[in-house]
């Protein structure tokens, strides 16, 4: 299978990175981004509806080809979808599957105090 280039939406792919600042307590940051490109597109479904319930709202499936992402590597990393890539990732991954063309990505929205519903 092969992702239509009209159809794919560019990202920005950011990695967590744990430091520590001037009394020694950890800090959860971003990397730099990376510009990626995937099929992007709201969670759907009888089973994503079972699965997620009420927050099916907040979940995004994608499809991506390329070697950015993998099973072993990513889940847990940040997605600027609807943010700037100097901002704080609105999405994280959490679920990656493999295929032998393409990848399935499952994007949960980063819930915020300032976010409007």
């Amino acid at each position: 299978m092969r992702l239509k280039e009209s159809d794919l939406t560019t990202v920005y792919l950011k990695e967590p990175v744990n430091t520590q600042d001037d009394e020694g307590y950890s800090i959860k940051r971003w990397g730099n981004p990376k510009k990626i490109r995937m099929n992007v597109q709201s969670a759907g479904g009888t089973v994503n509806a079972q699965l997620y319930g009420r927050d099916i709202k907040y979940i995004k499936s994608c499809k991506y080809q390329g070697t950015e992402l993998s099973e072993s590597h990513g889940e847990g990393f940040g997605i600027c979808l609807y943010v700037d890539k100097d901002e704080d990732p609105d999405y994280k991954i959490t679920a990656i599957q493999e295929f032998s063309t393409h990848k399935n990505i499952t994007l949960e929205r980063i819930k915020r105090d300032d976010s409007h519903d």
